[in-house]
C-alpha cells in the first residue's frame, strides 16, 4: 500500500476547512495527526479519512470523543 502525503492546503480541502484552521489545530494538539519532514508539514491521506470517520455524531449535544 502506498502512503500518500498531502500538503496543508490539500488536507484543508479534503476536510473542508481553511489551512489556518489546521495550523491552529496543530498548535493546540487537535485535529488529524500530521508529519514533520524537516520544516515541512505533511498529512497522510488515510489519516485524514480516519479523522473524518471519527467525527461521526448522532446528536448536536453529543460530546466529542477522542
Amino acid at each position: 500500500m502506498t502512503t500518500r502525503l498531502v500538503t496543508t492546503s490539500q488536507a484543508a480541502e479534503i476536510l473542508g476547512v481553511k489551512p489556518n484552521t489546521l495550523e491552529g489545530w496543530r498548535i493546540r494538539g487537535e485535529g488529524p495527526s500530521f508529519r514533520k519532514i524537516g520544516r515541512l508539514v505533511k498529512y497522510v491521506e488515510s489519516d485524514l479519512i480516519a479523522y473524518i470517520s471519527r467525527q461521526t455524531r448522532h446528536s448536536t449535544s453529543q460530546e466529542e470523543t477522542s
